[in-house]
């Protein structure tokens, strides 16, 4: 009995951080990075048929092995005079279609991407999160904007910007291998209080793509509709479950939490922590 409750200890939530993704095993014949997009790259492809095929693809699992080991973030805020320490786990990148050598980063809209978070069991990042996941980042890259244009909504200029991100990429693997944390290379797509408009209309919420300096060089931003989706744009999933204090409670819990809501939250208290799928 006593080495069972030793090792029941060591396994326990609180102490393993070794979580990993809710996601199917990829199989050997799926598309490459590069096979994909050229079979999304046809401008007759909607983007309603993109997104299916996007939705399709991560549902059997055609992501890198490297993304499915999730990264430990910690964070402590005091709290009505009481230290609170929070513990979850994000994805070492934004998401992407293929293997570890070949893949391909998926830009999508919100509600795609929220439909994602749910296979998953994850959240979309708030603000606060984009910092910390910055702020804890092994691999910092430099943010390399392409001038706007009306191409940069489509996937030619996706995939443009993906070889870029990836050939600055290479310059650190042999001493940070893919599945270290990685920012800097992407805006977030967040969750916010901001997902209305002062209309009451749904929008994308953007932030991030911080600079060396720590800086976001895109402000929390909903100025496009939902149907705006366009190569700088990053999907970085977190697991729902965390940990505050050492117990086990949930993302969504935390942001509506009157007391507990700054753990994630520098927007105050955000009552619907997700984008409305039903609208998908």
């Amino acid at each position: 009995m006593r080495y069972f409750l030793v090792f029941a200890f060591l396994i326990s939530p609180f102490f393993c951080s070794a979580q990993r993704l809710h996601i199917a095993k990829r199989n050997i014949t799926s598309k490459s990075g590069l096979e994909f997009s050229k079979s999304i790259r046809d401008s007759t492809i909607s983007i309603d048929l993109r997104e299916k095929i996007i939705f399709s693809e991560v549902r059997s699992g055609n992501i890198p092995e490297f993304y499915r080991k999730l990264i430990e973030i910690r964070d402590t805020v005091l709290i009505n005079n009481k230290n609170n320490t929070i513990k979850y786990f994000v994805l070492p990148d934004f998401l992407a279609i293929g293997n570890d050598d070949d893949y391909f980063y998926c830009p999508m809209r919100p509600q795609l991407a929220q439909k994602v978070a749910d296979l998953l069991k994850c959240s979309l990042p708030t603000r606060k999160i984009s910092n910390r996941i910055y702020q804890n980042a092994a691999v910092k890259m430099v943010p390399q904007p392409i001038p706007p244009s009306k191409a940069m909504i489509t996937v030619p200029i996706f995939e443009k910007h993906n070889s870029m991100v990836q050939e600055q990429r290479k310059n650190t693997l042999s001493q940070f291998p893919n599945g270290s944390l990685t920012a800097g290379n992407k805006k977030d797509v967040v969750i916010s209080n901001k997902t209305y408009n002062d209309k009451g209309l749904l929008r994308v919420v953007i932030y991030g793509w911080h600079k060396p300096d720590g800086k976001a060089i895109q402000p929390l931003y909903n100025g496009h509709s939902t149907i705006h989706v366009d190569y700088s744009h990053g999907i970085r999933f977190v697991q729902n479950k965390v940990w505050v204090n050492g117990k086990k409670t949930s993302i969504q819990k935390i942001l509506k939490s009157e007391i507990l809501h700054p753990l994630l939250s520098d927007e105050g208290v955000i009552a619907k922590p997700y984008y409305p799928v039903g609208l998908y």
